[in-house]
């Protein structure tokens, strides 16, 4: 099935604890249908100290499941379904995402 949330994005929360924030993706693991987002759903985790870090409790991002994300509509800035349109003809056609709300391409 083709991505239709990408390394790079902005997405917005649709639900849970963070719901209404914003943030880009930082990484998509496909096969837990899970995605990392900059800044949203923040842990504590213990560290231990090694030669190249300090230990401490620190604070990083937690993955969330794709379903509670959703694709921010580069128009007006609100969440969008994500579809996908065939542009071009012969050998120059390509898939491209396109957002369901204001129906403008994603990556061109």
């Amino acid at each position: 099935m083709a991505a239709k949330i990408k390394k790079g994005d902005t997405v917005i929360i649709i639900a849970g604890r963070d719901k209404g924030r914003t943030g880009e993706v930082i990484e998509v693991h496909r096969a837990e249908a899970r995605a990392l987002v900059r800044g949203v759903n923040m842990v504590k985790r213990h560290q231990r100290q090694s030669a190249s870090q300090e230990g401490g409790i620190i604070s990083k991002e937690a993955s969330i499941h794709l379903s509670n994300i959703a694709l921010v509509d580069p128009k007006d800035g609100k969440p969008t379904r994500i579809g996908f349109k065939i542009v071009g003809k012969g050998e120059d056609r390509k898939k491209v995402r396109i957002a369901k709300r204001s129906g403008v391409e994603i990556d061109g």
